[in-house]
């Protein structure tokens, strides 16, 4: 039942996305209500994509912008998402811990992470260092929050039951804590990843020598709208990839939900 209602949303999907081909193809080719020089037509766009694999654009071909800014995405979603879920257990599971660390977290948190752009080139320079610190400080949010409610709907009576059988604290948060916090957590990496690669695209736009955000840049400055719309495209694509892969995951460690 499972694969069939898959197939089904992936058909409703591909008829979505054929009917917004064709809205395109019609507005901005057949009937030229919708001007070129804003918005490209297909055969632009599809022209300005051949040129970005090959022979590339922004000094580099689109595999090496790709590997650059998912070695970018990777590295600071994978940080941000144990720092974040280890202390979103942390703050969820003590009282004395949130106590201590959320006035922190709630100053800090309200300050946009484009905000830090500034301070980590100054930090760490226009390297991917700087990159990577603020892809970090934006996905840590979400993992912190959701990660930290998941611990707090725990029922009292699970943290009862095993301070009366004397559960070693390690086997606790092995065994209790994270398997019941898991439906939130992975709520948290969902949004991190989103937050990832939004943060991406704007940290790439400063000092970059390859990248998604690289070949933006570059191609507002040439006035080259197809080659806009190309890499939003695929960064679109890269997103809905790690965001398959990452649900992949979250049917298999969820998988006791549906058993």
């Amino acid at each position: 039942m499972g694969f069939y209602l898959r197939m089904r949303r992936a058909m409703v999907a591909l008829s979505t996305l054929s009917a917004l081909v064709v809205a395109w193809f019609v507005l901005t080719t057949v009937t030229g209500l919708i001007s070129s020089g804003r918005f490209p037509d297909p055969f632009a766009t599809w022209a300005a994509m051949r040129q970005l694999v090959s022979p590339g654009y922004a000094g580099s071909t689109l595999v090496v912008h790709v590997v650059h800014s998912l070695t970018l995405v990777l590295g600071g979603f994978m940080l941000a998402s144990t720092l974040g879920v280890s202390l979103g257990l942390l703050m969820g599971w003590s009282r004395k811990a949130e106590a201590f660390i959320n006035p922190i977290f709630l100053l800090l948190r309200p300050i946009p992470p484009l905000a830090w752009i500034p301070l980590a080139i100054l930090w760490l320079g226009l390297g991917d260092a700087a990159k990577i610190m603020v892809i970090v400080i934006a996905a840590f949010v979400p993992n912190v929050i959701n990660t930290s409610t998941g611990v707090r709907t725990i029922e009292k009576t699970v943290f009862e039951a095993s301070q009366m059988l004397g559960t070693p604290r390690w086997r606790f948060v092995g065994e209790v804590l994270i398997p019941a916090s898991l439906p939130a957590i992975f709520t948290g990496l969902r949004l991190s990843l989103q937050a990832a690669w939004t943060t991406l695209v704007a940290a790439e736009l400063v000092g970059a020598l390859a990248g998604i955000g690289l070949v933006l840049n570059v191609a507002q400055q040439d006035i080259y709208p197809a080659m806009i719309l190309s890499a939003m495209f695929v960064v679109g694509v890269l997103g809905w990839l790690m965001t398959l892969l990452l649900g992949f995951v979250e049917r298999r460690a969820l998988a006791w939900r549906t058993a």
